[in-house]
């Protein structure tokens, strides 16, 4: 089983993530950002993994530390549970389109943190939740998962569609890449160093 539970304590925060990998999509979420929840359910849902987190943060300031670290806690989840990498597919990208808004994610699980993220919202809230943070969610999910990501909004004019297409796309892609190859043996290494 690909799973992993990781807890992350620091003065801003306090974040426990609960993660399957081969799951049935099904999310469980509590970070005190409703929004966040929403697109979390995303990545789940259309990732095919059990994801479970609890978020106490200091949203008395603002959301900032919170999402980030739910990035970086979930990011370190998804390192243990991909363990070696073993047998995957190694690469991942998903295109996905909502309404009038198309997104596009290409992941590999490189090992190597990298993060490309060309995305223009098109205003700086949704609701409450400042639109900076979806970049701060994913470059803490990138730097703790170890992998390299590539995130473009090709187009759209509502953000809330824009940064929806951002998540699911994260899911499928990631559910691509985590997919164990049937033309490989389980401890084939998809990587001519022989290891990721």
């Amino acid at each position: 089983m690909r799973i992993a539970q990781v807890t992350r304590n620091t003065l801003e925060t306090q974040v426990n993530v609960e993660l399957n990998l081969d799951g049935e999509g099904r999310g469980k979420y509590a970070t005190g950002v409703p929004y966040l929840d929403h697109m979390l359910d995303q990545i789940s849902r259309h990732g095919a993994m059990d994801i479970s987190i609890e978020a106490h943060g200091d949203l008395h300031i603002d959301a900032h530390h919170t999402v980030e670290d739910i990035g970086i806690t979930l990011g370190q989840a998804f390192a243990r549970a991909i363990g070696n990498k073993a047998g995957v597919r190694r690469y991942g990208h998903a295109y996905v389109p909502l309404d009038e808004a198309l997104s596009r994610v290409v992941v590999d699980l490189s090992g190597r943190p990298g993060l490309v993220f060309d995305v223009n919202f098109t205003r700086d809230k949704i609701g409450e939740f400042d639109v900076e943070l979806v970049r701060e969610f994913f470059q803490g999910f990138v730097n703790h998962a170890a992998l390299t990501l590539h995130v473009d909004n090709l187009r759209g004019s509502n953000s809330h569609h824009q940064a929806e297409t951002l998540f699911k796309a994260l899911g499928r892609a990631l559910r691509m890449a985590c997919e164990l190859d049937p033309r490989l043996s389980a401890n084939t290494m998809p990587s001519t160093k022989g290891s990721l």
